[in-house]
């Protein structure tokens, strides 16, 4: 196999911005993958003519990296309501951001969902998280999310029935342990900007990462098995001569890969994807479960906002389970449905379920404290790179944000 300047282990998001940056500094680089397609999680599977992104995610359109290296407008996003749709007490309750939806906002001003202070509490929160610059939320005191949110005065309802359900589908974490530094930047890009879907899936956002850089530099089905000084060992047996090494894989293949200490833990989640004759909701609003009842935590309803995600007449629901329960696929199916049949009445027995996605590495384990500056890429050695979410905190913004300071960290190497 050929020598190259740079070989980048890993085709996610932070191995792909990796490769751009070097691409842009005139650096030759080669991406080993070990699947059949780059994205690592972030990737769109077809199934029956409907697109199942692994997981329920979504794009913020605050994110200063994704701006910087996404064009949006290729993507053809589209927004989500910014709101909820939260069900308690038997019934569902709106709620809606103040500031760009203020008449929605009256209107479920005295509803079940926290207290009125709480909802005037909401307008402080804003002012916090979008106040100063990101880097200075990462160096703020740090505490629990839970803390946080009882320190600036909200009540236990509102926690309970919107921020844990809420927050639990971003950092997968029911008891809300997670840093407030986190929290607040999380919000602040909830607040700037969209929380939106490309027309082609998640995957949409990776493919066009890889569309940039040269149609030779990404090996796909090429998995690792081991890094000898300066030198890649595939499984196949064949060999990657180079002068740097960037690792961007999950922090379990990393730790493998360059023997490093036991990777910290992760967190799981698992997504179902139904197929239907029509929506059970009729916008493009997150749906949250105010309770603590059952498995479902939240739902949306992907072709509310494109319907390019399932075939012609079709409706597409994909719903979030935190963690992986350890029971079978057919229990697990039966248990959700149940909820769901909780909030929508008979029209779920119809639903077919399309798939089952476990994803046991849903974000890596992070607990406080968190980096002071989370951009920041590892080296482990000199020519041995690391990058990857894990190495700061969660979200699609680090993970692109360290696979570009690992471009410029090994274009200083080389220099």
């Amino acid at each position: 196999m050929p020598a190259h300047d740079v070989a980048i282990i890993g085709g996610g998001l932070s191995g792909l911005c990796c490769g751009l940056e070097l691409m842009s500094r005139g650096i030759k680089f080669v991406i080993l993958e070990a699947s059949d397609d780059v994205g690592g999680r972030v990737r769109t599977d077809v199934v029956e003519g409907f697109q199942l992104d692994r997981g329920l995610q979504d794009l913020l359109t605050a994110y200063p990296e994704a701006k910087r290296v996404l064009d949006y407008e290729k993507l053809k996003l589209k927004p989500f309501y910014p709101g909820a749709m939260i069900h308690s007490d038997g019934r569902f309750h709106c709620v809606a951001d103040p500031f760009r939806h203020p008449i929605d906002a009256a209107s479920g001003a005295f509803s079940p969902i926290g207290s009125l202070i709480d909802k005037f509490r909401v307008a402080k929160l804003r002012g916090i998280v979008c106040s100063g610059s990101v880097e200075e939320i990462f160096s703020r005191p740090e505490m629990t999310t839970r803390e946080k949110l009882l320190k600036l005065g909200f009540g236990p309802g509102i926690i309970q029935n919107f921020f844990r359900p809420f927050l639990t589908g971003v950092y997968f974490d029911p008891d809300l342990e997670v840093s407030s530094r986190m929290f607040e930047f999380g919000f602040r890009m909830f607040f700037s900007g969209d929380t939106s879907l490309p027309e082609k899936g998640m995957g949409a956002i990776t493919k066009q990462i890889a569309s940039r850089l040269p149609v030779d530099s990404i090996l796909l089905n090429s998995r690792v098995s081991s890094i000898e000084g300066r030198k890649v060992i595939l499984e196949s047996g064949d060999a990657v001569d180079c002068s740097a090494i960037v690792v961007a894989t999950e922090e379990p293949e990393t730790a493998r890969l360059v023997g490093g200490p036991s990777p910290k833990g992760f967190r799981s989640s698992t997504c179902l994807h139904y197929a239907a004759e029509r929506p059970p909701v009729e916008h493009p609003i997150l749906v949250m479960n105010g309770s603590s009842k059952g498995v479902v935590n939240n739902l949306i309803v992907p072709t509310n906002l494109h319907p390019s995600y399932a075939p012609k007449g079709k409706s597409l629901i994909t719903v979030n389970v935190t963690g992986n329960p350890e029971v079978s696929d057919e229990r697990l199916e039966s248990s959700v449905r149940g909820g769901l049949r909780e909030f929508f009445g008979p029209m779920v027995r119809d639903w077919k379920i399309l798939k089952i996605d476990r994803i046991r590495y849903s974000l890596p384990l992070q607990t406080i404290p968190t980096p002071n500056r989370p951009w920041e890429s590892i080296k482990v050695k000199d020519g041995l790179f690391c990058c990857g979410e894990y190495l700061s905190v969660d979200s699609m913004q680090w993970a692109m944000a360290s696979g570009r300071n690992a471009g410029e960290s090994v274009a200083k190497f080389l220099e």
